[in-house]
């Protein structure tokens, strides 16, 4: 199978708007009119392509556009929740000190000193600024690390690498993770097993 070219999301169909066939799309990019300059967008599956018109700005957010081949709301309306992709081949670069979700998703995470921690699984945001979902080595859990200096004083995209500031709780999480599969095993032969009643 081939693998897909990396891709960013940059927007998501949410409503038709009128009778004519124009959407809203909730944008991600830093000005929201700059989803329609990246050439056509692609969906999810990259099965369908969508060149867009945008119209204006939507007084709650985001923006309103025309999608070239749809003229009236039924069309519209078939298109809500649609995701919108472009490739990042055909982004600009970013500028110094901000990074594409997808430039750091699959980073190999390390600690002040250079030894490995996990790798970046996903960028997660809830409303109180980035965070990067770390998966930490030889365990099942990950940990949400805010993106800020702090916590990530390094990031070399170049490198394929991060240098992150763990709290100390989730260091300890993390360790305690670990040793409990063993622990409970070396304890199951500890403890007497009780008499099965219905021998009594």
């Amino acid at each position: 199978m081939t693998e897909q070219a990396p891709r960013v999301l940059l927007g998501r169909i949410v409503a038709a708007h009128g009778i004519r066939g124009e959407v809203v799309i909730e944008t991600f990019t830093a000005n929201p009119e700059d989803i329609a300059a990246y050439g056509p967008l692609q969906s999810s599956d990259g099965a369908r392509t969508f060149e867009l018109k945008v119209v204006r700005r939507s007084p709650k957010g985001g923006v309103v556009a025309r999608v070239a081949g749809v003229a009236d709301r039924n069309g519209a309306e078939a298109l809500r929740k649609t995701e919108l992709y472009a490739l990042r081949s055909d982004l600009p670069e970013a500028d110094e000190g901000e990074y594409y979700h997808t430039d750091l998703i699959g980073l190999r995470v390390e600690d002040a000193s250079g030894a490995a921690l996990g790798k970046v699984v996903s960028v997660q945001n809830y409303g109180a600024g980035d965070l990067l979902e770390i998966r930490l080595d030889g365990v099942a859990i990950t940990e949400l690390v805010p993106f800020t200096d702090t916590f990530v004083p390094t990031v070399d995209v170049a490198g394929g690498r991060v240098v992150v500031e763990l709290p100390v709780a989730s260091v300890d999480d993390a360790e305690d993770a670990a040793l409990r599969p063993a622990a409970e095993e070396a304890g199951d032969g500890d403890e007497p097993e009780d008499d099965d009643p219905r021998t009594r």
